[in-house]
């Protein structure tokens, strides 16, 4: 009898400890769930002002009231929801500015979706306007498939709906249009 009154107790004190474990397990897996909340994200910094430099040289300076770091999901981005002003440099320091109200950068693709009031202005004064445009980092090209309009350094000016251009706007294909352009004669 003593025999089971001790198997029966070791047996009890097994099931409460067996039942605190997975108890506790299922509250750390809840307080987990917390810390990656996938609605949220991972950081979020304020007045930002980013300087990336190669060799020495600055090559952009990223300038943002806001943003918003979710580089821990699967398909890792930046948002920028309170807009941003990014300039940067060419090989000959030459600078190009793009302003948006609105900004998200995709990790993975490298491509930047920029909305609301986009202005790009490269270093030789051409001017782009648009709603909304993609820049395609690896490959250095701007697109979009809305109504922009440009106004180039030769005076040239053309609006139109969709567009693609590389990064310094000297190869410019414009899918319709209307405008003026600036021609030469030769005497």
């Amino acid at each position: 009898m003593l025999k089971t009154y001790r198997n029966h107790r070791i047996s009890i004190v097994v099931i409460l400890f067996t039942t605190m474990l997975f108890s506790c397990q299922d509250r750390l897996n809840e307080v987990r769930k917390w810390d990656v909340d996938e609605g949220k994200p991972q950081t979020a910094g304020k007045g930002i002002n980013l300087f990336y430099t190669d060799s020495g040289a600055v090559k952009a300076n990223l300038r943002t009231p806001l943003m918003h770091d979710f580089t821990h999901l699967e398909f890792a981005y930046r948002e920028f929801p309170e807009g941003l002003e990014l300039d940067f440099f060419d090989d000959q320091n030459k600078k190009n500015t793009i302003i948006a109200d609105y900004g998200i950068m995709y990790e993975k693709t490298d491509l930047v979706d920029l909305q609301g009031n986009v202005v790009i202005t490269t270093a030789d004064s051409t001017v782009l306007n648009a709603n909304q445009l993609y820049w395609d980092q690896k490959r250095g090209w701007v697109f979009s498939d809305i109504n922009y309009n440009i106004k180039l350094n030769n005076g040239a000016l053309n609006e139109g709906e969709g567009f693609d251009a590389n990064e310094k706007f000297d190869k410019f294909i414009s899918r319709s249009n209307k405008g003026v352009q600036i021609v030469e004669e030769n005497e």
